[in-house]
């Protein structure tokens, strides 16, 4: 395959892509139009539930704003070989090649996040501000960014580096070297996410005594589930939104409850919640999921090192000679479809796992709670009650609220 071949090919999936999302966009605000179903009524009030249709159609506007916005900057670079100049300039600064590629992609992300900043700030203090989520502060941007540059210099410079020296010293082979480097790497996040990264942004406090958890101590008991770990996250110090997730594997496993979700709901809500989040750990989803992430991230080694030293895809890219950094950023593109597939796969699993965690709370606990928690927390956010069942499907990592609440209910009257 020839190097004009290979850029019509990356032109055509990125054209694709885009048209795919901007119709699964349009379809899913025709669809939150529709009006509320039965189960889902007295969620909204006329006046919240036209303030979900406009914050609803806000985001939409702004989320095809910035991906139209990406899309023609991505069709121009390809088109007009700015990746190859970028490359050819690097090349001046440092011609050693594995200096060169930590300072292309340095530089790509720098001007990248440059770029990005004026979207994320216009959602976060315009979007957000306008309809009550935002408690972010400025300078709690800026130091949210601040984080964020040093974790990735360390660390994705540290993985970086490693592939590139892989790449250079192994061969062919090196994608196996670098799936155990990145398999140790998922497990140890996966371990100590909660304890080293999250209070990097956020801070951890022990649940306190009380009601709440008094309740979770009793439930915990009940089904036999190891408490030792609860904690309340500040998640008001940067949005209203309430939240909740299980983290960690072995002694390391925690359960995080937002503050704002805590403010805003009963104990007996709050305790059902903790039970779907024990669902999870009981039908072992964080260790499936784990299992599941290692293996796509192996598939994807693997197809990389048939690419990895191709030079036409380097001249497809705009470069002059064969570049590894400008074939990881081509094989990025030409790998979407089958990242595609595979999230619809996980978004599958996921769907099927949140199922699983919401009977499990039905079995163990109480349903109703669950469902007048789940139905809160969707008016509070403003959620689309009615999106499209394609949007779904591509993109969902949870069912809809009225999907999850008939399971629920069917399990209830068995």
């Amino acid at each position: 395959m020839n190097e004009q071949t290979i850029l019509v090919a990356l032109l055509v999936i990125v054209v694709l892509d885009f048209a795919l999302e901007r119709i699964l966009q349009l379809l899913n605000n025709k669809s939150a139009k529709k009006p509320i179903p039965a189960e889902l009524e007295g969620i909204y009030d006329k006046e919240k539930y036209e303030r979900s249709q406009a914050y609803n159609q806000a985001t939409s506007k702004f989320g095809m704003l910035t991906s139209t916005f990406s899309f023609v900057v991505m069709v121009l670079a390809l088109s007009l070989g700015w990746f190859g100049l970028l490359d050819e300039w690097v090349r001046g600064w440092s011609p050693v090649a594995p200096v060169t590629t930590l300072l292309f992609f340095g530089v790509l992300f720098v001007i990248s996040d440059i770029i990005g900043i004026p979207f994320s700030w216009y959602s976060t203090f315009v979007i957000e501000e306008r309809f009550g989520f935002n408690k972010m502060t400025p300078k709690t941007f800026w130091m949210d960014k601040l984080k964020s540059y040093v974790l990735t210099i360390l660390i994705g410079g540290l993985l970086l580096g490693v592939l590139i020296y892989l790449v250079m010293s192994m061969g062919s082979d090196f994608w196996i070297y670098f799936w155990v480097v990145i398999t140790l790497f998922i497990l140890f996040l996966n371990v100590f996410y909660t304890t080293l990264f999250l209070p990097l942004f956020n801070k951890l406090t022990p649940l306190e005594d009380g009601e709440l958890k008094e309740a979770i101590t009793t439930y915990s008991q009940k089904v036999d589930f190891p408490l030792k770990n609860i904690f309340v996250m500040d998640g008001s110090k940067r949005s209203s939104k309430g939240n909740a997730f299980f983290s960690g594997l072995g002694r390391n496993k925690k359960v995080v409850l937002f503050d704002t979700l805590i403010e805003k709901h009963t104990v007996e809500e709050l305790t059902a919640v903790f039970a779907h989040e024990v669902g999870h750990y009981k039908k072992k989803h964080i260790v499936l999921s784990t299992i599941v992430s290692i293996a796509t991230v192996g598939l994807m080694l693997f197809l990389l090192s048939k690419m990895i030293y191709n030079s036409e895809v380097s001249w497809a890219m705009g470069g002059q000679v064969t570049s590894l950094h400008l074939n990881i950023l081509a094989f990025g593109i030409l790998y979407s479809p089958v990242s595609r597939v595979l999230g619809l796969l996980s978004n599958l699993l996921s769907r099927k796992n949140e199922y699983e965690a919401d009977a499990y709370a039905v079995e163990t606990y109480a349903g109703q709670p669950l469902i007048d928690g789940l139905k809160k927390m969707s008016s509070d956010h403003l959620s689309n009650l009615t999106p499209h069942p394609a949007y779904v499907f591509v993109h969902y990592s949870h069912p809809p609220l009225l999907a999850r609440v008939r399971a629920m209910k069917a399990k209830m009257t068995k």
